[in-house]
């Protein structure tokens, strides 16, 4: 790594403090998808005080920003996420389970940690531009919004917002440091809102229609769909109103939110429209109507192995971080929390490769490892995992790379109190401020080098050559799930 990088990377540790109290606030606030008003309100503030551009009110979602310094080409985005989980609130480091608000949310995935990680990178890009003012490039931090059930990336990709960029490239917590690669599965989620007639549900049972009645016989239509769906598809639902809780009356209304997930996005539109049909066949044979609401929808991911190989390169030659005793005690104190224990192996790259599963298992003394501090090797895959973001409407859009990071201890279950509590600690802190050093050298790399860059569009192209397919209806609109 020349010098030139090395100085602008020294701005993460130069203002590691601002970067931290970002996290933490953001941590504290503990804003759900498309509500993160405060965080949103934070970040612009922090990126137009030292010189960033800040448009707000992107895309038409109140929480939807981006920052851009530079001018010109090459136009290189930097995404970050803020929003959290509900019914995850949680004290900061503390190994048993204390919701600091009971029911309240917490930042069980981290976004905490990857916007603040994010804004780290995109100031390290700003430092190198203007160290270097013969250098044309422009560095855009997006805040992305609604990550957890509102797509707003896919919102601003139906708009064509990721198009400008000549590449993207983000991070998320973990609990091993890797290069991502790899394909998550298209996802789409609509509620259906079931309207019947309320009665006695003795005295006068016949005048009523059952709207829960309506949402039972959707569930058993979906339950007989699943045998003739694709394998690589997977439904799930959530009754989110049964009509009351009164069995002595006919319920008048019930809701049903539903989850569509597929490897292509085109197949899970498909599946999607066969479970729109079962919801009109359950109100037609319950006298009752129904009515949809379009939630949010995500494609799949298109990985890039040219990106892959920058952002390991960058990130062997920064190194992984190396935790004091203390931390390593704390992070044993979480693992001993742990309410299921898991003899998975860490990394992607682990379940599909026997020589890099066997690698890791020395890595971590065979799993007993409290934070993995080691790099995973480099490993390009085509294969999909079972989650969904919406980073991979991004990717259809723009060449995209996503590191990953160890946060939390080793087999941190996602999604749960022990990560929200952890993502408050100088273990997931440390951690977070390396990623931004990686995707900074990594995004320097891409305004420097545009033979590099070049390869990279060229792969891109020929990946998505078949064309992006965007889940989000064209009158759709961004909805804040209800708490």
């Amino acid at each position: 790594m020349n010098d030139a990088k090395k100085a602008a990377i020294q701005t993460i540790d130069d203002h590691a403090a601002l970067f931290c109290d970002v996290s933490r606030k953001i941590w504290e606030y503990a804003e759900l998808s498309l509500k993160e008003f405060q965080s949103a309100t934070l970040y612009e503030k922090v990126l137009a005080e030292n010189g960033f551009a800040v448009t707000s009110n992107m895309g038409g979602i109140k929480t939807a920003f981006c920052g851009s310094w530079g001018h010109g080409h090459p136009v290189i985005g930097i995404l970050g996420e803020f929003d959290a989980l509900s019914g995850l609130s949680q004290q900061a480091g503390c190994t048993h389970h204390a919701p600091l608000i009971p029911g309240g949310s917490g930042h069980g995935c981290g976004h905490n940690l990857l916007g603040a990680g994010s804004l780290a990178a995109a100031f390290a890009v700003k430092t190198y531009l203007e160290q270097h003012p013969e250098q044309e490039g422009t560095v855009i931090f997006f805040g992305c919004p609604g990550e957890e059930g509102g797509a707003g990336k896919a919102f601003l990709a139906r708009d064509h917002v990721w198009e400008r960029l000549d590449a993207a490239v983000t991070w998320h917590p973990s609990d091993v440091n890797e290069v991502a690669s790899g394909t998550c599965v298209s996802c789409i989620q609509k509620e259906f809102h079931f309207h019947g007639v309320a009665s006695h549900a003795s005295g006068t049972p016949h005048l009523g229609r059952s709207a829960l009645d309506a949402v039972e016989l959707m569930n058993i239509g979906v339950q007989f769909l699943r045998e003739h769906m694709p394998t690589t598809a997977r439904i799930h639902y959530a009754i989110t109103d049964a009509g009351g809780k009164s069995p002595n009356v006919v319920q008048p209304e019930a809701k049903v939110l539903y989850m569509v997930r597929d490897v292509q996005v085109a197949q899970a539109i498909a599946l999607q429209k066969r479970v729109d049909q079962i919801a009109k066949a359950a109100a037609m044979m319950t006298e009752t109507t129904v009515t949809e609401q379009f939630i949010d929808g995500t494609a799949n991911t298109v990985p890039n192995a040219v990106l892959e190989k920058v952002a390991y390169d960058n990130f062997e030659a920064l190194g992984v971080v190396k935790h004091s005793d203390e931390e390593m005690q704390l992070a044993q104190a979480y693992i001993d929390s742990y309410e299921a224990k898991s003899d998975w192996v860490p990394g992607f790259a682990s379940a599909e490769s026997p020589e890099i599963a066997a690698y890791v298992k020395k890595m971590t003394d065979n799993g007993r490892l409290p934070i993995n501090d080691f790099l995973m090797p480099l490993h390009h895959s085509m294969k999909s995992g079972a989650g969904s973001t919406d980073v991979g409407d991004v990717s259809w859009q723009t060449p995209t790379v996503q590191v990953h990071t160890a946060c939390w201890p080793s087999g941190a279950p996602g999604h749960s109190w022990q990560n929200v509590s952890c993502g408050a600690t100088s273990i997931a802190e440390r951690s977070m401020l390396q990623a931004g050093k990686v995707m900074a050298g990594t995004v320097i790399d891409l305004l420097t080098k545009p033979d590099v860059l070049g390869a990279a569009k060229a792969e891109f192209k020929e990946a998505a050559a078949a064309g992006y397919t965007c889940p989000i209806p064209p009158d759709a609109v961004p909805v804040a799930i209800e708490d």
